[in-house]
């Protein structure tokens, strides 16, 4: 799972995003960390987060995707992504969600890894992740905390005969969008009830 919060490094600083990434041991993919303001409170990015069925209309390169159980803190997701260039990919995560309150008002942090035994079969012509585990931290800030500190960390493989320069560089030029597409769908008027 995502290790402790050290060792990183500022790779760049792009629409109001401030990259980072770090090695891991044994591996020649790295892991990243984008973080940013969101204008919304915590509460409504959770929302946004938490609408896994709406990812495919919002969310940059998913092709499908639904939640396949809920239970308590825990859900488990399928996704399916058409990247630019590759062949679709898709796995299933476990993902766990917690909260913690403070003077500002709750903290949500969501956190994940992959699940594939626990989702749908493999598809013919759909490269399967194995490796897909990361985290949302969104922490209120601002006057009575109406916005958003997010700070989004990935560690993935797009599996097949994808080079690892090449990974980690659809890694990093994957968070800016990630945030553009989430700040412009907490302004739906469907999470602002």
């Amino acid at each position: 799972m995502i290790s402790a919060d050290n060792d990183w490094q500022s790779v760049d600083d792009r629409a109001g995003v401030a990259i980072y990434c770090r090695s891991r041991v044994g591996s020649r993919i790295k892991e990243f960390k984008g973080t940013g303001l969101i204008d919304a409170p915590p509460a409504r990015v959770e929302q946004v987060l938490q609408d896994v069925r709406s990812y495919a209309g919002f969310m940059p390169y998913v092709k499908e995707a639904r939640t396949l159980s809920v239970n308590g803190a825990q859900a488990l997701a399928y996704q399916q992504l058409s990247i630019p260039l590759l062949s679709d990919r898709d796995y299933t995560v476990k993902v766990e969600h917690g909260t913690l309150t403070g003077p500002l008002g709750v903290t949500f942090r969501d956190t994940w890894q992959t699940a594939n035994d626990l989702g749908p079969a493999e598809i013919p012509g759909v490269v399967r992740v194995k490796v897909d585990e990361g985290s949302w931290l969104l922490e209120p800030t601002g006057p009575q905390g109406a916005s958003t500190q997010a700070t989004y960390q990935i560690y993935t493989d797009s599996g097949g005969a994808v080079p690892a320069f090449m990974a980690n560089h659809a890694s990093e030029m994957a968070i800016p969008k990630i945030f553009e597409a989430i700040r412009k769908q907490v302004q739906d008027p469907k999470y602002q009830k």
